[in-house]
Parts: C-alpha cells; sequence; structure tokens
C-alpha cells in the first residue's frame, strides 16, 4: 500500500503518472506536506498565512496582470493598501461576465504561453467561462487538497474506489459499462447507462470488484441507492464511505445513501475555478473550508458581508494559488450558511453549516424570494412511486415538477404529491405535476433536480408576480 509522504521507489511515481501529475509531482508533496501541518495551526496563524499569501498574490497581480493593474490604478490603491482580510473589500468583485469580456487581459504577462492550461465550467449556472490553470502545477495541488480531504475518512492510494460520475464507458451493444484504471485500483462506471435493465449488473460488478469507498456525484450514486433500497439489495461489505462531490449534496440524498450503503456519506465542495475547496470531516457535516486553498467571503443581497452563525450569502472566493490567472473576489454564484465554530475535530478552519447550491437551483416565489431544494421535503414518502423527478420553472412563482412513475404510481400518490409538494414550496408558488417518460442527463453525466430557465443573480429581491418581468433578472 503506498502512503502519502512515505519515498518509495518507483510505485509512488507510477501513481503520480497514473493521476496525471508527474510534472509537478513536487508541487504536489509540498503542497500536502503543507497541510499536514497547517491543520494542527491556530487560527491566528491561519489568517497571518492567508495574509502572507495574499500580499503575494496582489503584489504579482500588480505587476503583471493587465486587469488587476486597471483595477488598482481606477481605484487610486495599491497592494500595500491591502493590511487585512476585510481590506479585500476595497477591490470589486470579479463576475463571470467580467472573467468572459477580460480573459486575455488575466492572463500574467510573466509566464510562458506553455504555462497557460485552458479550462471551462459545464456551464450550469447558465454562463459558462473559460479560465487558466497553471499547467501542471494547478491539478498537483488540487489532488494534494482532495488526498487530504479523503484522509478524514481513511483513504489511501492502495485502496480500491467505485467512480460514479460523468464518464461514458463501454456500449449496450458488449453489455458492459465500466473500466479499471489507475492499475485497477478505480472501476469507472458508466453514468450514461444506468436503466432498470442495467444495475443489476453494475451491483453484481461491484460486489465482485470489492472496493473500499464509492466516489461520484450525488445524483449519479442516488440512482444506484434507489435502485437498491426498492429492490432490497443488500449493502456492499467492503465499502467504508460514499466521496461525493461536484454536486449538491441534499438531505434526501444522504439519507438514501447511507441507507442503502450502510456507511458514511462524506460530502465536499468546490469549483471548476479553484477558487474554494471545503469538506466535511470526520466529526461532523460542516463544510471545513481549506484556508491555505483561498480566502472565502459571504455576501448578502446588497452586496455587503453577512456574518454569524445561520447567516446566508453568497460566496465570493480568492484563490491564493494560481499566479498564471488570478481570480479575486470571485462570485461564484453559489449560495451557502455560515456555522458555529470551531469544530470538536480541532481544525480550525472556517466552516460552513451547508452549501445551498447553485443560484440557479432556487425557486423564485410569487414574493419574488428565493426557495432553496434544501429547505423542501423531498424526502418525504410521497416520492416512494416516483422513479424520477424534476423540479423546472420558467415564471416567477410558478414551478412544474417532472416526474417518472413507477409501475405503481396511483392517483392516490398524485394526490398526496402535489400535497406534500406545494406544501414544502408554500403558498407563493403554484406546483403542476407533468408526467414524463424519462428525464435526460446533462452532457456531464449529471442528473439535475432543479432545471431554472429564469436568469436569477443573488442581488435585489427579484421581481413578484404581478410586475413586469425583465428578460433578465440580476442586481
Amino acid at each position: 500500500m503506498i502512503r502519502l509522504g512515505e519515498r518509495i521507489c518507483g510505485r509512488e511515481s507510477f501513481t503520480a503518472k497514473a493521476l496525471g501529475i508527474l510534472p509537478s509531482y513536487s508541487t504536489y508533496r509540498e503542497t500536502y506536506a503543507l497541510l499536514q501541518e497547517s491543520r494542527g495551526w491556530s487560527r491566528e496563524r491561519l489568517e497571518a498565512y492567508q495574509l502572507q499569501a495574499l500580499a503575494r498574490l496582489l503584489d504579482h497581480a500588480y505587476a503583471n496582470v493587465p486587469y488587476y493593474r486597471r483595477v488598482f490604478d481606477e481605484r487610486g490603491l495599491v497592494p500595500e493598501d491591502i493590511q487585512t482580510l476585510r481590506d479585500l473589500e476595497r477591490l470589486p468583485f470579479l463576475t463571470r461576465e467580467d472573467l468572459q469580456n477580460n480573459l486575455a487581459d488575466l492572463k500574467a504577462t510573466n509566464y510562458p504561453e506553455t504555462a497557460f492550461e485552458y479550462v471551462t465550467t459545464g456551464g450550469s449556472t447558465g454562463i459558462p467561462v473559460g479560465f487558466y490553470y497553471e499547467k501542471g502545477a494547478s491539478r498537483a495541488r488540487e489532488w494534494a487538497f482532495m488526498k487530504t480531504q479523503w484522509d478524514r475518512v481513511g483513504y489511501r492510494f492502495g485502496d480500491k474506489c467505485v467512480v460514479l460520475r460523468g464518464y461514458i464507458v463501454g456500449s449496450a451493444k458488449d453489455e458492459v459499462y465500466w473500466k479499471k484504471t489507475l492499475f485497477g485500483r478505480w472501476l469507472l462506471m458508466s453514468s450514461h447507462h444506468m436503466t432498470e435493465e442495467t444495475l443489476p449488473a453494475y451491483i453484481d460488478r461491484i460486489r465482485r470488484f470489492k472496493p473500499r469507498f464509492i466516489q461520484g456525484y450525488p445524483s449519479t450514486a442516488a440512482a444506484l441507492a434507489r435502485y437498491m433500497v426498492d429492490h432490497r439489495v443488500a449493502p456492499f461489505p467492503t465499502v467504508k464511505a460514499v466521496l461525493c462531490g461536484s454536486e449538491n449534496l441534499y438531505p434526501w440524498q444522504r439519507s438514501l445513501l447511507e441507507e442503502a450503503f450502510g456507511c458514511r456519506v462524506f460530502s465536499w465542495y468546490g469549483n471548476s475555478e479553484q477558487t474554494v475547496l471545503a469538506g466535511e470531516c470526520e466529526e461532523s457535516t460542516h463544510y471545513h473550508i481549506f484556508p491555505e486553498y483561498g480566502i472565502v467571503e459571504l455576501i448578502g443581497r446588497d452586496g455587503r458581508p453577512v456574518e454569524g452563525p445561520g447567516a446566508m450569502g453568497e460566496v465570493v472566493a480568492t484563490n491564493l494559488t494560481n499566479f498564471v490567472c488570478p481570480l479575486i473576489r470571485y462570485r461564484t454564484m453559489d449560495l451557502a450558511t455560515a456555522a458555529q465554530g470551531p469544530c470538536t475535530c480541532g481544525r480550525n478552519y472556517p466552516l460552513l453549516e451547508r452549501v445551498e447550491g447553485r443560484v440557479q437551483d432556487f425557486i423564485v416565489t410569487g414574493k419574488g424570494e428565493l426557495l432553496s431544494g434544501i429547505t423542501m421535503n423531498i424526502d418525504t414518502d410521497a416520492f416512494d412511486n416516483v422513479k424520477q423527478f424534476q423540479f423546472y420553472q420558467e415564471k416567477v412563482g410558478e414551478v412544474i415538477l417532472n416526474v417518472v412513475r413507477k409501475p405503481g404510481f396511483s392517483d392516490l400518490d398524485a394526490e398526496y404529491l402535489y400535497h406534500e409538494v406545494s406544501r414544502s414550496c408554500g403558498d407563493d408558488v403554484v406546483v403542476t405535476i407533468r408526467y414524463v417518460d424519462s428525464i435526460p442527463l446533462t452532457a456531464r453525466g449529471k442528473y439535475r433536480y432543479f432545471v431554472q430557465s429564469l436568469p436569477i443573480r443573488f442581488g435585489e429581491r427579484e421581481p413578484t408576480k404581478s410586475e413586469n418581468i425583465p428578460s433578465d433578472i440580476s442586481a
């Protein structure tokens, strides 16, 4: 078994190569070593580290990034004016539109062109954008942080892991929907072929593979879990934990996964832009924000900071490690709720009680308020005879619930489902149930439980049902 930090000639290098980080393996090792040390630091030392890293970033951005030179000059500022984390408020937010319109000027001029790796988001917020990683180094650092998160539930490089993400593997012709990778340690399973007919084969293959962990999108893992619960399939005895990421994990999904797999469900939160990373720990389901990764602010609909346990705001994040394309005070369009700290695990990291989801995952009520799927009673037994569902909104105060029925779905089920969903949505949302044959996956192999066609932004209140609806609902 290969453990991080151990110098095992040959095999450790092969592992790094398989993960695609060999060119910057030294970056990986340095980052991982830092995280092993800093997890025991005091809150004051962590903040001092952030301030030092921020000073380096701002000095670099002012000297080498045209966009930020303009930002500072237009405001009559220099990097030395930012002396505290709160001083960041003197700089403007960076929106996705800013990133789209100024990408060329966000590239650091002191790096060769070969250092830039162009990356794009999936566009789940309705605004797909491109940006740059530092080739090799950014992904190496990311893996060091992810490995540190997975360490909390006992993951080791030698462990077998089933991966249920957005992969397309195999074909219906061959009836093989998976393949091994990472020297046989990971079993990648296709999310695009998971049906009532094929899932028994998936289950049989997983049981024979004997994984210690399942890694996946919550929605993809939930599809497998739902089948197992419905057909009374026993949990996989070797699985120690389910590692969920890249999507919001709803309470009803956590309950379903725990029931089906009989183990701990561990979730983390991050984004493709690599501006924020947070994960649960051994002792709680609060998201621990990595302060070594970036600086996180929560802002309210007035653009001002929100503070204190239970305060919800948009996540605004500053990455501290990407110097080729700095993203400073980046508006993620994700909403989260702050938690009271510190955690009993002993880490002095800032905490999020929960991640509410993308702004585009909220329903706009008739009063112009935003309704999160986290707060809705989706885990009610009213969904017992529902195979799949998806909320869809195109008008303020109205929502359509697309439902794929199970064979036993009855008129009583329909009435009960309508009552429960209407009660969860409240009096300011009109619910219409629409029956469909299937709900398609996204291009990245995800199930979207909310499809919001109103271009929402977390800013001033949204228009009410009685008001004229502009073409763009924004701050």
